[in-house]
């Protein structure tokens, strides 16, 4: 196992001074199911209005001897479809099988790990790890036993009577990894584990969980990943699934024949790296070459854009080195952009015409380079236009306006029609979204304290 942070570093030596044995489990054929997901669909009931559907028919096997690792943009309900693996939360229809057996509850032979630390402040290293055992019956001593030995395997030795306080976020997690190592689990569930890292820490905690897996270090049998970075996933996983929005649902898999250690450089795992990137940037529905973009309605999930992000990628992407085309891979990583922050600008500029992306490539349309050529006045009238043609929401609030005798309208108006389509929380951001889209083209103005949307201005 690689040495953990600068902070401590796994037990290396038995109490005699001896280099100690790692304990060694059987290799893992891929062959028998672990997990299963039989058309496993989720709806969340929202008040007064009907259902939203969330997950839409998901057919999964997690095999015994891989890792899987789930990528999809933000809201495609990646994380949703892990917690009902988990039998954390019930699917709406369909069923989980772990090794053969519907799962209504959590199951022992399940564990996960969580984006956020979940660690409770009030008790110790040794305390939040024995928890899982506690809740098994596990005796005081055997828990003990097991907690200090996965604290030990997880490169926390010397940190037992510490409290989350006193911790790196990264030690943090390890914390996290090692609550969830001590069960002995055969599948072991990670959700967005190293988000919330540094590159730097996220790096070794990734590398030292693989040393343990492919080392057979951990009894673990089969480990389903979700990311939001692609090069992580396709550095650690066998099998890449690409979940589908509005519903999720998966759209493509890509399996990954290369051994581990990959070099990321090789141009078969780029290849590899450049379809992930085709796929989760494509706009049609059916994913194919040049699809049309779907046709979307006044409830369509806006991404997350704000328009100075939106005119500095058109800048960046006008100039050189790109002068109008540019690799989404390369660009990312010149650009210092992960995934989360890359998308919703790519999914906007192809939304308003100015970009089209096809074979991990990004390139400007006309309208985008000609954006990138006006002056202000001009951008803004670009704009506007391009979110009148393809953004319903946006151009169904200027029509009211403009019907309106007082061309006014609050904004509560807008967000109840939202609700139909969206979560409360998501139909707020996607109205706030519209809102800052429309002030900026000059389409509409808005009153923050009374909350009123209104065309005085113009």
């Amino acid at each position: 196992m690689r040495s953990a942070e600068s902070e401590t570093k796994a037990g290396e030596t038995s109490t005699n001074g001896q280099p100690e044995a790692a304990p060694q489990f059987q290799d893992r054929p891929a062959t028998t199911a672990l997990l299963r997901a039989a058309a496993i669909c989720k709806t969340y009931q929202m008040p007064d209005h009907l259902g939203r559907l969330v997950l839409d028919h998901i057919d999964f096997t997690l095999h015994d001897g891989e890792i899987v690792a789930v990528l999809g943009k933000s809201g495609s309900g990646k994380s949703t479809f892990l917690r009902i693996l988990a039998g954390l939360i019930p699917a709406s229809d369909g069923a989980v099988f772990y090794r053969g057996q519907r799962v209504s509850e959590p199951a022992n032979g399940i564990a996960m790990v969580f984006q956020s630390y979940a660690l409770f402040p009030w008790l110790t290293v040794l305390g939040n790890v024995e928890l899982g055992l506690e809740a098994q019956g596990v005796s005081g001593l055997e828990r003990r036993r097991r907690a200090v030995e996965a604290i030990d395997l997880i490169g926390l030795d010397g940190f037992e009577n510490a409290y989350p306080k006193e911790l790196s976020g990264g030690m943090r997690q390890r914390v996290g990894f090692a609550r969830a190592l001590v069960v002995n689990p055969d599948v072991l569930l990670l959700d967005e584990p190293f988000s919330s890292l540094d590159v730097l820490t996220a790096e070794t905690l990734r590398g030292d969980l693989l040393d343990l897996w492919d080392d057979r270090r951990i009894p673990t049998k089969g480990i389903l990943l979700v990311s939001h970075n692609i090069e992580e996933a396709v550095e650690i996983a066998d099998r890449i699934l690409i979940f589908g929005s509005d519903p999720g649902r998966i759209r493509a898999e890509i399996p990954i024949a290369q051994p581990r250690p990959r070099d990321m450089q090789n141009p078969g795992i780029r290849q590899i790296v450049d379809r992930v990137y085709t796929l989760l940037t494509e706009t049609g529905r059916d994913g194919r070459r040049g699809a049309r973009p779907e046709q979307i309605g006044i409830g369509y999930r806006l991404p997350d854009a704000a328009v100075q992000q939106l005119s500095g990628l058109i800048d960046t992407l006008n100039e050189a080195p790109y002068h109008g085309r540019a690799d989404l891979p390369h660009l990312a990583d010149e650009e210092n952009l992960v995934m989360d922050e890359l998308f919703p600008l790519i999914e906007t500029l192809q939304l308003l015409g100015f970009a089209h992306v096809s074979d991990g490539d990004i390139e400007l349309t006309a309208l985008g380079r000609a954006y990138a050529e006006a002056d202000m006045l001009a951008r803004k009238q670009l704009f506007a236009d391009a979110v009148l043609k393809h953004v319903p929401l946006a151009a169904h609030i200027r029509r009211i306006l403009d019907e309106r005798p007082g061309h006014r309208a609050p904004a509560a108006r807008f967000l109840r029609e939202l609700e139909d389509h969206l979560s409360d929380e998501e139909a707020e951001r996607v109205l706030d979204t519209v809102i800052d889209w429309g002030r900026h083209a000059e389409l509409f103005a808005y009153d923050y304290n009374s909350e009123v949307l209104n065309l005085e201005n113009f």
